[in-house]
């Protein structure tokens, strides 16, 4: 059950992108097409799936005081693995990924997980904290990038959805318009959270006045 909790805090209340702010530089750079954001987030979870793996098994044989240079060992292992396997599966892509694929290794989400649960928790607990941080950040990285592409090309995953005389907005193409569209789903995402802690304050004090 506890396993349960530890991967959907990662989707919703600790979510990597809305909640935490973390991995920035990947989100706000390669978020202008919606594959683009796919193929960077699940790289991401094969790195925080494999790295919490080997650190929640070895976290007991690690001295603390060399833990952190271990981590970075671990986490740079399986960050090459996914590299080369993207540079030979889809070429084109990660030719357009460029260095943000290598920097996934000084990513803040993975360290992060590393110190704060793998090296602390036992195996089933970490891996699902893994599978849920990584899972939140590809999602994020999808609804930021498919937002970015239907305006920005008219199109989702290259699926043309406009017609007519639509006119791409040029902004969402660029940076600029990857701080204008996360700026807006964190409101969202917020305005959500609000509501529906005050539905629940609502009932809990129906139930009290009964």
């Amino acid at each position: 059950m506890q396993a349960v909790k530890d991967f959907w805090k990662g989707i919703w209340e600790e979510n990597p992108i809305f909640r935490l702010i973390l991995g920035m530089c990947p989100t706000l750079a390669v978020t202008n097409m919606a594959i683009n954001g796919f193929v960077m987030g699940v790289a991401t979870l094969f790195v925080l799936l494999g790295s919490a793996l080997v650190v929640s098994l070895v976290r007991k044989l690690v001295p603390s005081k060399v833990r952190i240079p271990v981590f970075i060992v671990i986490i740079a292992t399986f960050v090459t693995i996914a590299d080369y396997v993207l540079a030979a599966s889809v070429p084109t892509i990660h030719k357009v990924l460029g260095i943000y694929v290598p920097l996934i290794v000084v990513n803040c989400i993975i360290l992060g997980r590393m110190e704060a649960f793998a090296s602390k928790y036992p195996l089933h607990r970490s891996l699902s904290d893994a599978l849920g941080s990584g899972v939140g950040f590809t999602i994020g990285l999808i609804v930021l990038a498919s937002v970015r592409e239907l305006f920005g090309f008219g199109s989702i995953f290259g699926f043309n959805l406009v017609w007519g005389s639509f006119q791409p907005m040029l902004i969402m193409k660029l940076p600029t318009g990857a701080f204008i569209t996360l700026g807006l789903l964190i409101a969202l995402m917020n305005f959500i959270t609000k509501r529906k802690a005050e539905s629940k304050c609502a009932v809990c004090h129906g139930a009290k006045d009964d």
